[in-house]
């Protein structure tokens, strides 16, 4: 599965967008100015990913990679 479709099947099941992640993230204190801070923990993410919006392991990664900037969105 490609990245881009790994996140379209994330916008599906939560009907959130890659930028409405980036905002959620920077809302709950794990990001600033786009950048993830400093002493946070990919687990944290992933953690509130996997509660708040139900997301597998996999997909979880996907969406902290996409706020680590390691994929395009």
């Amino acid at each position: 599965m490609s990245f881009q479709a790994c996140l379209d099947t994330i916008q599906k099941k939560t009907g959130k967008t890659p930028s409405d992640f980036k905002a959620l993230a920077e809302q709950k204190g794990f990001t600033q100015n786009g950048k993830i801070k400093d002493g946070v923990k990919a687990t944290q993410i992933t953690d509130w990913l996997k509660q708040e919006f139900d997301l597998g392991h996999g997909h979880a990664m996907a969406i902290y990679a996409l706020l680590k900037g390691k994929k395009p969105d």
